[in-house]
Formats: structure tokens, C-alpha cells, sequence
């Protein structure tokens, strides 16, 4: 039997979900519900025998064998694009990766929110020192805001440059005590575009990739056709084995995270950045979810590990502990004016709005202070004391030595049940994360958590 929905599924897919698979569709399709079910044959007789997708597209039939349920399709039909977007979120929801977003209203008074009209605290929130509602951060955005309107009016290279954006670059660079920085909108696109222009750009170069990278880096590296190799997660032993294996003269990149934004897990920052200079290999280091939080001014594992003269391009976001939003990278001037010359993902979009990028001047300013060591420790103290409560009671965290704190629930089924119902009866808004194999409810603390968070 030729069916044009099964056709478009690949063999692996319909050895993982086969009988899950059939009976959902069997649901819409005649034919494969005689095949399913056992029914009378007076009853079988009664049910229709033709697929309702070439009901819908007569013209798609040039024969049509009902005995053999054979269907020939004309190659002049056009093709099926609602059938097959259809098939593909279907496919999303079989395995539980389907996305539903919670319309979650934030409040002035992080982590309060509400959902429905109800109040709620919100426990998965990036906005880790409650930056976004700090009142010289929303002051100097709102003076931009006054100033220079809405938007930046186009990208760096027309009209949408200014001496914000050219500050904050000074202050990330010297926050991360590098020679240059570049803004770009988002970190995704900093570390999709860096790594693909690197890996572009070096003559026959060799990327290898932490096994737990971020999908920006991932797609990056992907994208880029660079030769690829894959380490075990912070496994410095199974990186150097494979470097051992690529020419010294060969151009290497060595990427992967500080702080896993899922698992929690901090690298061996010292070990990582050895091994990759013992081969000749420069490293990218995604130090996304540690700016901030880490470190006397607040520039990461780097700093608080003294290992950033080591580091060769660091990315990091003005949208998570800097309560912001954008992306950037530092390194040395070379390197950083190259991205900015070839990289399309800088180049062919219009720059970040003035009132974010002296937001996000004001919040780097802020956390380089002794105000900014002071909410870090209490950061950290309030991770602590979460932590402690989840051991005594034997939840199943990871191995997160982090802010980052995951609960692994091992179903995916069961894990958006507990996160709706912590949501629906507690009050708590977390989130479930599906794009694990254990499936995890993750726990990220706030600054701003005070003497409520110990009742």
C-alpha cells in the first residue's frame, strides 16, 4: 500500500512509533483501519475505502486498485504542503516535544507574575539578578528611549551605529579583558555566525564540539562544512584523543559551555582550554548562563577561574543575568574585525534598539560593582539553600554544581504532568524541558528571592 502520508516518514521514525503511529492515523484512514481493527466482515463492507486525502485531491489519482489498495500517483499533482505541515507537528506530538506556551504575565515584583488572572511565581525565568526591573536599569533605558525613539533605524553598516553601541562594546571587552567585542541581536545568532564564519572561513578546519553544546553553536558548526568531531561532555581525556588525531598545522576551533544551560554541569574550564592549546586549536567558549553571575565583575567562569588571558573568543548574552536582550563575542581585535567583515549575521541585520543596548550598559555597570558582588552572594546563597531542600527530600537532580538546577523526571508524559499541576494547584510556574532524553523540570534561582523564599 503507497500512502501519501506514510511516505514522507523515514524508517527509523516508523520503527520507534509503529503501532503508536498506525492506530492515531487509522483514526482518519479507512484503509488502515480495516488493517488494525477486527471487525465484522458485514461491518467492514459498510466502512468507506477511499483515503480522504485523495478524496480531497481527486486530480492526485491517475488509478486506483481497491482490491490491492494500490494507489498510483500522478506526477503532475502538486504537492500536498498542508498535509505534510499537518504531519509534521503530528509527528511533535507523538514523542512529547510539541511546544505549548503559558501565557505568564510578569510583574514589577520579580518572580511574581500572573497566569489566568492568578498570581504565580515564576521559577524558570533567565532574568537571574532581576536586572530587568533594577530602577537604574529601566531609568537609563527609558532616557535612550526619550532620546533616540524606538529603534535603531537600520543595520551597523547604514544609519544604525551609534555611540551606544560602540560603548558597550568597549565595556564587554573590557569586562572579559579583551582587545575587542561584537554586539549582535541575539547570542544565538553571535555563536550560529561566529562559528560558521570561523569554520568557513580556515582553510580545511577542523570543529570539535562539546556533545551537550547549545543548538546556536551546533547549527553553526553544521552549517559552516567544517570537518566536525564530537567530545564526550566536559570530557577533556576524549577531546585530546580526538585532536590527537587531526594535523597540528591543521586549523582547529575547540567549543563548548562553562555553565550547561540544561544540566547545570561546570566544566573543567583549566583542563578544556589546555588540551586545546597543547594541539594549536583557538577556543570558543559559551560562557552564556556564567556572565554576571560569576567572577568579581561578574565576566564568567573565565574570570572567577583567572583563565581569561587563555580563552580566545568568549560569547556571552545581555539577555539573561544582564536582564537585557542581544548577544556579543570578545576576543582579539583580528579576530573580532573578522566576524564583523564576513559574517551575514551581522552584517545583513538592523542593529539592537538604543534603549536596550543603555540598558544593558547600565546592568554590565552595575554587576562590575560592589553591588554586583553583593547580589551574586546572595545569588548564590539563595542556590545553595534551594539545593540543600531538594537533596534533603531526594529529588533526582543532575550533576549541577551550578545556579542551574535540574530535576529529572525521566518521562515526558509524566514531566509537563508535574509541571502543570505544580503550575494549576501550587502556584509555581515551571517549565519542562523535552529536548532530553531524561526529560527535566529545571530550577533556576533568582537574586531576588528574598526571606519568603525560607518559609
Amino acid at each position: 500500500m503507497s500512502c501519501p502520508f506514510l511516505a514522507k516518514l523515514n524508517s527509523r521514525y516508523l520503527k520507534n512509533y509503529d503501532l503508536m503511529l498506525f492506530e492515531t492515523y487509522a483514526v482518519h484512514c479507512p484503509v488502515m483501519s480495516r488493517h488494525l481493527k477486527s471487525t465484522p466482515t458485514e461491518v467492514r463492507d459498510q466502512e468507506p475505502r477511499r483515503c480522504p486525502f485523495l478524496k480531497e485531491v481527486p486530480s492526485a489519482v491517475k488509478k486506483v486498485d481497491e482490491e490491492e489498495e494500490t494507489i498510483s500517483v500522478s506526477r503532475k499533482t502538486f504537492f500536498p504542503y498542508g498535509s505534510f505541515f499537518n504531519l509534521q507537528i503530528e509527528r511533535k506530538k507523538l514523542d512529547h516535544s510539541y511546544r505549548i506556551f503559558k501565557r505568564i504575565e510578569r510583574c514589577a515584583e520579580l518572580p511574581k507574575a500572573s497566569w489566568n488572572r492568578k498570581p504565580v511565581t515564576v521559577w524558570c525565568s533567565n532574568d537571574y539578578l532581576g536586572m530587568s526591573q533594577h530602577p537604574r536599569v529601566k531609568r537609563a533605558a527609558m532616557e535612550a528611549l526619550e532620546r533616540y525613539g524606538t529603534g535603531a533605524g537600520g543595520t551597523r553598516n547604514i544609519s544604525g551605529n551609534s555611540s551606544l553601541h560602540e560603548d558597550l562594546e568597549n565595556t564587554l571587552a573590557w569586562l572579559h579583558q579583551k582587545e575587542a567585542a561584537l554586539l549582535f541581536t541575539s547570542c544565538y545568532v553571535a555563536n550560529d555566525s561566529t562559528l560558521y564564519t570561523l569554520g568557513r572561513m580556515l582553510p580545511d578546519c577542523h570543529i570539535f564540539s562539546d556533545s551537550a553544546n547549545h543548538a546556536s553553536m551546533i547549527h553553526g558548526i553544521r552549517n559552516s562544512g567544517a570537518q566536525k568531531h564530537i567530545f564526550r561532555h566536559n570530557d577533556s581525556y576524549d577531546l585530546e584523543k580526538l585532536l590527537r588525531g587531526v594535523e597540528e598545522s591543521v586549523p582547529k576551533i575547540v567549543a563548548f559551555e562553562t555553565v550547561h544551560s540544561m544540566l547545570g554541569t561546570v566544566c573543567d574550564l583549566d583542563k578544556l582550554l589546555a588540551v586545546a592549546r597543547r594541539y594549536g586549536a583557538i577556543t570558543f567558549v559559551d560562557e552564556v548562563h556564567a556572565v554576571g553571575l560569576y567572577g568579581k565583575c561578574g565576566a564568567g567562569i573565565g574570570e572567577k577561574e583567572a583563565l581569561l588571558d587563555k580563552i580566545d573568543i568568549i560569547s556571552g548574552t545581555l539577555g539573561k543575568a544582564f536582564g537585557n536582550s542581544g548577544g556579543y563575542i570578545a576576543g582579539s581585535s583580528s579576530i573580532i574585525d573578522l566576524v564583523r567583515s564576513y559574517s551575514a549575521g551581522f552584517i545583513f541585520t538592523t542593529s539592537l534598539p538604543p534603549a536596550v543596548v543603555a540598558g544593558a550598559a547600565e546592568a554590565v555597570e552595575i554587576l562590575a560593582s560592589k553591588e554586583g558582588i553583593d547580589l551574586r552572594e546572595r545569588h548564590q546563597d539563595r542556590v545553595d539553600y534551594l539545593r540543600n531542600i531538594l537533596c534533603e527530600n531526594r529529588f533526582p537532580l543532575g550533576d549541577s554544581s551550578s545556579h542551574i538546577l535540574p530535576i529529572q523526571v525521566g518521562y515526558p508524559v509524566l514531566c509537563n504532568a508535574v509541571c502543570d499541576a505544580l503550575l494549576k494547584e501550587k502556584g509555581h510556574y515551571e517549565n519542562s524541558q523535552r529536548d532530553y532524553a531524561w526529560h527535566l523540570s529545571r530550577f533556576t534561582v533568582k537574586s531576588r528571592w528574598i526571606d519568603w523564599l525560607r518559609t
